[in-house]
């Protein structure tokens, strides 16, 4: 009889897995894996980490990775390309963007799949606005609902071309933060048909996608709990924006939320997250977060079997004419 899949995405502490972590993993049976800078080497390194983590499962786990390009990007030089940030790429691009982000994610998608990663937190749909944190305003694809909606649409199109599937995030709309989520909580005043027509409009415009990640961020106007934590914000998700795809919390070791990690990991399983992400690789952490987190429930599970359905063999390409045409767009700026 298999093991029951756990409700967990978990990051590995380094680049190498040792037996005891893997032995950790066969137990904890995470749905997937996330992996960071410090998993990251070289080519041959990553693609070895990627096979020792899907064999330590004894399935085709999806392993996924944060390559949004600018600051947020995990794979580097010398070996992966350098990208621009998001909304300066939309900004060079003009109208011409949607297209510049569709054949930026297919090339992201060929880096990512030559070295076993299948997933990519992307795309970013939130707002950029005047008051949006630095933490967060240049990793946005635009500053207004149509340019968000269009270039997250194109990015996210392109990733599934080339075989990797995205994560939309940061579900409702984390555009209003003035704080960094990583240390605060960040709160957004705005009334509820504010939010509606502004925030959650690039979401609802892409609800069709396979994944997407929570905000800790608080909606006064909606719920005193941040949206990882809050059954109304998670039933907004699924209802007003109809978004009905794998819903994962974002790393629920962020110091926006309090309390343990197993009571941050039981509320946001409780609110409707599916599924629970765990990042930094502290094993003590990931024990509490497996614990409080379960196994997949029902409808998570009908939702991640219909997530892995959209992994794709992607048809065979020339790297080099969509760089061209990438760099023409960008006039010239492409990979800086």
């Amino acid at each position: 009889m298999a093991q029951p899949i756990g409700a967990t995405i978990l990051g590995c502490e380094g680049a190498v897995l040792s037996p005891d972590e893997a032995a950790f993993f066969r137990e904890a049976n995470p749905w997937g894996f996330i992996l960071f800078a410090r998993n990251v080497e070289t080519p041959d390194q990553l693609r070895r980490l990627t096979g020792d983590l899907r064999a330590a499962l004894g399935r085709d786990a999806v392993v996924m990775v944060d390559q949004e390009g600018g600051r947020v990007q995990r794979l580097r030089a010398p070996h992966w390309r350098e990208w621009m940030a998001p909304l300066d790429q939309a900004e060079a691009a003009g109208a011409g963007a949607p297209r510049s982000f569709w054949l930026r994610a297919r090339i992201i998608a060929e880096e990512l799949r030559a070295v076993g990663i299948d997933a990519n937190c992307a795309p970013t749909c939130d707002i950029a606005g005047p008051l949006t944190h630095p933490f967060l305003r240049n990793r946005c694809l635009g500053e207004d609902v149509a340019s968000v909606s269009a270039n997250a649409r194109a990015l996210a199109e392109g990733l599934l071309a080339g075989g990797v599937l995205p994560v939309m995030k940061h579900l409702p709309g984390h555009g209003r933060a003035e704080a960094d989520s990583h240390h605060d909580l960040p709160t957004a005043v705005a009334s509820l048909a504010d939010l509606d027509a502004t925030d959650f409009a690039p979401f609802r415009a892409l609800a069709d996608l396979p994944m997407g990640m929570t905000a800790h961020i608080r909606f006064p106007a909606l719920d005193p709990a941040p949206a990882t934590q809050s059954p109304r914000l998670i039933a907004l998700i699924r209802d007003r924006i109809g978004f009905d795809g794998l819903l994962m919390s974002d790393d629920i070791a962020m110091q926006a939320l309090s309390g343990s990690i197993a009571e941050r990991s039981a509320r946001a399983i409780a609110a409707g997250c599916d599924l629970v992400l765990h990042c930094n690789g502290d094993r003590a952490e990931m024990a509490q977060a497996v614990a409080a987190s379960g196994q997949l429930a029902a409808a998570a599970a009908r939702r991640a079997t219909a997530a892995l359905a959209r992994r794709q063999t992607p048809d065979p390409i020339d790297i080099a004419p969509l760089e061209a045409e990438l760099e023409a767009l960008l006039c010239g700026r492409a990979n800086v």
